[in-house]
């Protein structure tokens, strides 16, 4: 079953900061493998970021390729996801419903 992937449009007034360093996506606990694109093999990061739009804020977890993360990306900087795609999930774990939206940004570039 194909998943659903749902462009993300910014305002152009939206501002994002880092509140991580981006570190390394692990695929597999067990082993700590580190999660890899589908397509390139390339090394996937997630990175915190709030996202202040309007008058509000949400905290965003973003998983982006690592040719994706500028130079100095620190906690703290100004970024803005470029190709941001939302991906819906479900699943069921020990009889429970989790359920959640992951994000996915193709680069950040940062904002001076």
């Amino acid at each position: 079953m194909a998943m659903t992937r749902i462009r993300v449009g910014l305002l152009p007034s939206a501002v994002c900061m880092t509140g991580t360093d981006a570190t390394p996506k692990i695929k597999d606990p067990q082993t700590g493998e580190i999660a890899t694109d589908r397509e390139t093999g390339e090394h996937l990061f997630t990175v915190t970021v709030m996202l202040m739009e309007e008058g509000r804020a949400e905290v965003m977890k973003l998983t982006v390729p690592q040719s994706g993360l500028p130079d100095g990306l620190k906690p703290g900087v100004m970024v803005r996801p470029v190709d941001l795609f939302a991906t819906p999930w479900a699943r069921i774990f020990n009889g429970q419903l989790s359920e959640g939206i992951a994000y996915r940004a193709g680069r950040l570039d940062s904002v001076k």
